[in-house]
């Protein structure tokens, strides 16, 4: 049976949408089944994976909405094993169209449960927001991975996605679990970045993966070439940070 994972942070720039893409190549390559969902109306999942993002006629809104089903909407990536359900910019009205519908933190749930073993993995990129999005993508999934940028305002904004979790799984997912904290962007050489890992690694010690993601150029170009970094660079740093972060993965959940 598959698990579920949403890639949550309301914070942007932190890494969410890099590790998405570049955690379900990973896996993909590591011979797992993946499917990564697009739930961020930016659509920056689907152009990183080279999804003409105008042209998309099913994704996500037709998903959330019960228009179309999670097979229907579901597109084959160059990337071996690796599936996606792309996002549109129309995405940014499900939020007031799911406002008034019975059971609307539901719906993604209630999509994905025809394709869940079909898979062996299932990523969700949210938005940068905690909305109903979001709220969707938490109630849906088995754990959450949250991306920590290795810079100064990087816990701010923590508590507030802590205590959401705590709410969703008070009120609408018992089982959601942290899948961990993923420390993202960080620089060796800068005082503050060191500083960041050993307080993020001494408040959650547990919950943070071993793997930390460096700051590297070919991470920062691949999405231009609509490229995974395993298809753009297999021998960069950041292909191995995001391998070393699968494996962690694939090792935790067997």
């Amino acid at each position: 049976m598959g698990k579920i994972i949403a890639i949550a942070n309301q914070k942007g720039g932190v890494g969410k949408t890099t590790t998405s893409v570049n955690l379900a190549a990973s896996l993909g390559v590591l011979e797992k089944k993946v499917l990564l969902i697009d739930a961020d109306p930016q659509a920056n999942a689907s152009s990183g994976l080279g999804i003409q993002v105008e042209d998309v006629e099913i994704g996500t809104y037709q998903l959330l909405e019960h228009t179309n089903t999670a097979k229907e909407s579901i597109i084959a990536t160059d990337t071996p094993n690796l599936d996606i359900i792309p996002a549109h910019i129309d995405l940014v009205a499900i939020e007031i169209e799911l406002v008034d519908k019975d059971e609307r933190e539901y719906m993604l749930k209630k999509a994905l449960v025809d394709i869940k073993n079909d898979y062996d993995f299932i990523l969700i990129d949210c938005a940068p927001s905690l909305g109903l999005l979001t709220l969707n993508a938490l109630t849906a999934a088995d754990s959450v991975l949250i991306p920590i940028q290795c810079e100064y305002f990087a816990l701010e904004g923590l508590g507030k996605l802590l205590n959401t979790i705590k709410s969703v799984q008070k009120v609408h997912n018992p089982a959601l679990d942290y899948e961990g904290l993923l420390l993202t962007m960080y620089d060796s050489r800068l005082r503050l970045s060191n500083q960041v890992v050993e307080e993020v690694q001494k408040h959650f010690n547990d919950m943070v993966f071993d793997t930390i993601i460096q700051r590297n150029v070919r991470l920062s170009e691949a999405p231009s070439y609509g490229e995974s970094i395993i298809n753009y660079d297999a021998a960069s740093k950041g292909a191995s940070n995001y391998l070393s972060l699968a494996e962690e993965i694939i090792t935790k959940n067997s």
